[in-house]
């Protein structure tokens, strides 16, 4: 069994990776032996909408031993959760109340914080869309405002909702990490550091994620330099920045000295997650891209944050 460096994570797009999205949440069990046998001790699990937020928050009790019997632990739950940051209040509180179950459920497994996209971009999504990883181009070119879009209310209501959301993840002392993908308020550094100001929660941090900031052609390391103390929890896989995929690292273009230089210079100290695969990624074996990218990424935690 490979001794990874604690700071390193699996994250949940591994199980995403094999089992199609949403992958199904009563084998979570499972899900958490598979990861384990990988030679994981810090694995992300996702309560993907209402139906597998209540699934788990119900089992949290048996999901919490598996993760004892399995020597693992989560240090960050994912919520996710798009209604959260729609123009309709009755949605945003649903989705707060469901958020509330999410958090209830990350303290019982014993996580440091929980994690969703930022708020989708207040269009008018068909009826029948289903919840997306990401909200490409292509579709959103599409879509129109939402007809009750008056930006200066939403923007008041969608801060104060986010901000009482980080209020309830604070309850259960949790930090509250917002991912970065197309069709989101925070798909850049600067989008992020608009929304955060308006929120002004010192628990609201930013979930870096290497392939997507890159495809959105930022600077990584400026990136770090100026999220310095909004990032505690990174998401890392390679991109060619041409399209949104999550390769191997090593199988994209990024510059990977400068990235973990920037992150020695500024003395980061949080946890980082292999994120690699999705059905946008054209990786066959799955297995190996993990077992490929865990000892790559442990050679660099050595090297520059040990």
């Amino acid at each position: 069994m490979m001794n990874y460096s604690e700071r390193m994570c699996c994250a949940y797009l591994y199980i995403i990776s094999k089992y199609g999205y949403p992958p199904p949440v009563e084998d979570t069990v499972a899900h958490i032996a598979e990861m384990a046998g990988l030679g994981f001790r810090h694995i992300e699990l996702e309560g993907i909408g209402k139906e597998n937020i209540d699934y788990l928050y119900h089992h949290r009790a048996g999901i919490a031993e598996a993760l004892k019997a399995n020597d693992c632990s989560v240090p960050i739950f994912c919520i996710v959760l798009p209604q959260l940051g729609s123009v309709n209040p009755a949605e945003r509180s649903r989705s707060l109340a469901l958020f509330e179950k999410g958090c209830a459920t990350a303290k019982a497994l014993g996580a440091e914080g929980v994690l969703d996209n930022g708020p989708l971009l207040p269009l008018t999504y068909p009826a029948d869309m289903p919840v997306m990883r990401h909200y490409n181009d292509e579709i959103l070119g599409k879509l129109l405002p939402a007809p009750e879009l008056h930006w200066n209310n939403y923007w008041q209501q969608l801060t104060a909702t986010y901000k009482a959301a980080c209020h309830i993840a604070a309850k259960y002392d949790l930090d509250y990490h917002l991912h970065p993908c197309e069709g989101s308020l925070t798909v850049s550094t600067d989008a992020f550091i608009n929304f955060s100001q308006a929120v002004d929660e010192p628990n609201l941090y930013f979930n870096l994620d290497t392939a997507n900031q890159y495809f959105m052609k930022e600077n990584l390391s400026l990136s770090v330099l100026r999220l310095a103390d909004k990032i505690s929890y990174i998401h890392i896989s390679d991109n060619g920045g041409l399209q949104v995929e999550h390769q191997t690292p090593g199988d994209g273009t990024i510059y990977w000295d400068g990235f973990f230089s920037t992150l020695q210079a500024v003395n980061y100290k949080g946890r980082i997650a292999i994120d690699v695969g999705g059905a946008e990624t054209n990786i066959q074996d799955i297995e190996q891209a993990y077992r490929q990218s865990a000892g790559w990424l442990d050679q660099q935690i050595n090297r520059y944050l040990s």
